[in-house]
């Protein structure tokens, strides 16, 4: 929300675009900024972002998909509808999850399906090659993830998928920062329920820590 002198400004700027008393001029830029801040708050991502990524805010998003029916369809056909604006592959799906919180599709980290899903990722002090080494390494994995984890694929210092003995798996992807810094995205699916979700997230944390430790 805009304060002092930037609420001051923005404020006059509106009353001589629009003619309004400050009272006016105020009022609906304290209203178009609460209606922004609680759509991207929903969505998971700030305004800025999505439209510094996408080209178009929360609220213009809301509305193109809104005029296609997309309430009424399945996420595939929505994310696919979001793509033929051009909008990059990771943001698609950005936009897409965003739109059907804010619609009240799904709560946040819940799929489509029902299931849910959690994220959580870490910077790391080492090279990309030994964080990934970490996550594939019998004897490294023993040492700070739970037992009965099992390697399912992996592409090199990119991407591995984890099974868990529950029926869930982690899908990791690794970014180089540098010759000695490395982060880990870990997106953890298939969990049964909120409560589940909120566990596994809370354990990747702590699985985090060890294997910082382990790592120094």
């Amino acid at each position: 929300m805009p304060k002092g002198k930037d609420l001051k400004r923005l404020v006059r700027a509106r009353m001589q675009k629009t003619g309004e008393s400050y009272t006016a001029a105020r009022f609906q830029i304290l209203k178009k900024k609460e209606i922004t801040r609680d759509l991207a708050e929903t969505a998971g991502m700030s305004d800025a972002s999505v439209s510094r990524q996408t080209g178009r805010t929360w609220a213009e998003w809301i509305s193109v998909l809104d005029a296609a029916g997309a309430a009424t369809k399945p996420h595939r056909e929505i994310a696919a509808y979001v793509s033929s604006f051009g909008t990059p592959g990771w943001w698609t799906q950005m936009v897409t999850v965003g739109y059907e919180r804010i619609r009240g599709l799904r709560e946040r980290g819940q799929l489509r399906s029902g299931g849910y899903q959690i994220s959580r990722s870490r910077t790391f002090n080492v090279p990309v090659g030994r964080l990934f080494e970490a996550f594939i390494s019998r004897r490294l994995c023993g040492r700070w993830l739970p037992s009965g984890v099992t390697l399912r694929s992996m592409t090199a210092d990119k991407r591995v998928r984890l099974g868990w003995g529950d029926g869930t798996q982690a899908v990791v992807g690794f970014t180089s920062k540098g010759p000695a810094k490395a982060v880990a995205a870990v997106q953890h699916e298939k969990l049964p329920d909120r409560e589940k979700a909120d566990a596994m997230k809370k354990a990747w944390g702590e699985y985090f820590d060890k294997l910082s430790d382990l790592l120094a």
